[in-house]
């Protein structure tokens, strides 16, 4: 009797929890998704969304299916992927770049950057606190500070081709605040360590 018991209650155990998984990969909605690459700045179209159902979380803002008409038309604020899930911190206005954000280019040579970094990716960026100018270290804006600046930013493009002197000119999306301590870099003064991979 004991072992019937016991087998009853399994039996039960295993329903209660079929019924439990059933009921969260039931608890999905439709959201948007990118149905086709799109470059930052570039004003949204009906061809680039898709609608593709996920799985609901309360972490995650996901754009609704059915806000498809008010999407269409905004910018994308970094570069996208085909298959990217929409959220609110990816869509800009119509202009480019957002309020409060500026875009910059920076000509880096191999150790500076990480190799395979591409559109989308998020770095963090240093700048060093000193150039050198006869062998001596020269202040610069950022001299003030322990160590060198350090911000974040959002890779916009990739110019292999660079700037003919062997750099490679990578174009950056920051805050307007971080912009002059980029500008101020001295040559060689800046080292970009990637954060997230691209398309995120």
């Amino acid at each position: 009797m004991p072992f019937v018991a016991l087998g009853g209650l399994l039996v039960i155990v295993c329903v209660l929890a079929y019924a439990y998984g059933a009921a969260q990969l039931g608890d999905r909605v439709q959201v948007l998704a990118v149905a086709r690459p799109v470059s930052a700045g570039q004003a949204i179209t009906a061809a680039d969304l898709k609608q593709v159902s996920a799985a609901r979380d309360s972490e995650v803002r996901l754009v609704p299916a059915a806000q498809a008409v008010e999407v269409v038309g905004r910018t994308a604020v970094v570069p996208l992927v085909a298959g990217t899930l929409l959220t609110p911190e990816v869509l800009g206005d119509a202009a480019f770049p957002p309020d409060g954000q500026v875009t910059a280019s920076v000509a880096v040579k191999p150790g500076q950057y990480p190799q395979g970094l591409g559109a989308g990716a998020r770095v963090a960026v240093y700048v060093s606190a000193t150039a050198r100018d006869g062998g001596q270290p020269v202040a610069t804006p950022t001299s003030g500070q322990a160590g060198p600046a350090e911000f974040p930013a959002v890779v916009l493009g990739v110019d292999l081709a660079g700037d003919g002197q062997g750099s490679t000119v990578i174009t950056l999306l920051l805050k307007a605040a971080d912009g002059p301590q980029l500008a101020a870099a001295p040559p060689g003064g800046v080292v970009l360590m990637q954060t997230a991979p691209g398309g995120n």
